[in-house]
């Protein structure tokens, strides 16, 4: 565990749990990879050696060391109850009652104006999701699928259909995007189990990547969003860059857009990025799921188009599917302020990070509802 810092008072067991009393500088000095402390509700946690078995990764957990990390854990834990039993053995203490309940730059109003807010949205039954409509959504997306291939099976492979039968693919991988960012979130189904397996099969079998991937990297975005070196939607190789090069002259910038950056994110980047997160951590149940959907790919065009016409049309398809894919995901981001770590309160670091596009019926179809950006921080 990591070491500890200067009580203001002994530490002793109450009602069989430790009693230490902390300041906030006394936590935030415990911020390091070997020595992580933080506070929820007012309790003071070591979290030093849990870090590494944290479920959502070690660096989610590991963002917040030092800091105030209730409004995160409450954000990413739909089942609190569940999760108070692995807190208990790494409680330690308890902030001083003189010390405020947020730390650094957090205003104490937002913060209990948000949990006003939050109360009175769960309140009111906003939280609860239709598994109606998540199960239509699948059922449009295997359906587009379906459609792709029964064009040129039926009508032939001109380059005319292939097109078509692409542009539905391409369609159909990204609206399983969507989908899977809903299950990766924990948010349709009241059972965390079936969120995870329906995770799991959405975006390993229909999209050949891995579920833990994704989580280890969007919880990381959700919980610092916009912030260098702690969002890795900011943090990419310099080439995936998008706001970087927005600096450079127009021809540059739009060479970069077109032929450069976000045609190569998904088909490259992530792809080399899936496999090797595979692979390292020996998570073979993905891996299984990621090979199943190219083992389906390849039975269905390898017979119109041989191995090497099959791999130019997956990779055509993965190039028209990351250009939206960027669109989608810049647009309620990148316009919003990008910077090193402020401490913020959780409302207001979510705010200056995203903001929302215009409402329509496309808008909301194409988007996956992700126009409603705010919302969904």
């Amino acid at each position: 565990m990591g070491g500890g810092g200067q009580l203001t008072e002994p530490a002793e067991q109450v009602n069989g749990r430790a009693g230490g009393v902390y300041t906030w500088q006394e936590v935030q000095s415990h911020c390091s990879r070997s020595d992580q402390w933080l506070v929820i509700d007012r309790k003071v946690y070591n979290i030093t050696q849990w870090a590494k078995r944290h479920p959502g990764g070690i660096r989610v957990i590991s963002h917040y060391a030092g800091e105030d990390a209730t409004e995160a854990f409450t954000a990413f834990h739909p089942d609190l109850k569940c999760v108070q039993k692995f807190l208990k053995p790494l409680l330690i203490g308890e902030l001083a009652a003189t010390e405020p309940s947020q730390d650094r730059n957090k205003s104490a109003t937002i913060i209990q104006d948000f949990h006003t807010l939050r109360a009175k949205v769960e309140s009111e039954g906003l939280f609860r999701a239709r598994p109606s409509f998540f199960c239509f959504h699948l059922g449009h997306i295997l359906l587009l699928e379906a459609l792709a291939w029964l064009i040129i099976w039926v009508w032939g492979t001109s380059w005319t259909l292939t097109l078509l039968s692409a542009f539905l693919l391409a369609t159909s991988q990204l609206q399983a995007g969507w989908l899977q960012h809903d299950f990766g979130h924990l948010s349709v189904f009241k059972k965390s189990s079936w969120n995870h397996v329906l995770h799991k099969f959405t975006i390993g079998h229909l999209k050949g990547a891995s579920a833990n991937w994704w989580n280890h990297r969007h919880y990381q975005h959700h919980a610092k969003p916009n912030v260098f070196s702690k969002d890795p939607d900011v943090n990419m190789l310099h080439l995936f860059s998008f706001f970087i090069l927005s600096l450079c002259i127009p021809l540059c910038y739009s060479t970069y857009f077109f032929l450069v950056g976000p045609p190569l994110l998904i088909p490259i980047y992530f792809h080399i990025q899936i496999m090797r997160s595979m692979i390292s951590r020996h998570d073979w149940v993905d891996l299984a799921c990621s090979l199943s959907h190219y083992l389906r790919y390849l039975c269905c065009s390898v017979p119109l188009y041989g191995l090497l016409g099959s791999m130019l049309l997956i990779s055509f398809v993965r190039v028209l599917e990351s250009h939206c894919f960027v669109w989608v995901t810049q647009m309620n981001h990148l316009p919003m302020n990008i910077d090193h770590e402020k401490h913020q309160d959780w409302l207001s670091m979510q705010l200056h990070a995203t903001c929302n596009i215009k409402q329509s019926p496309f808008n909301d179809w194409f988007s996956g509802h992700l126009n409603f950006q705010i919302e969904h921080q």
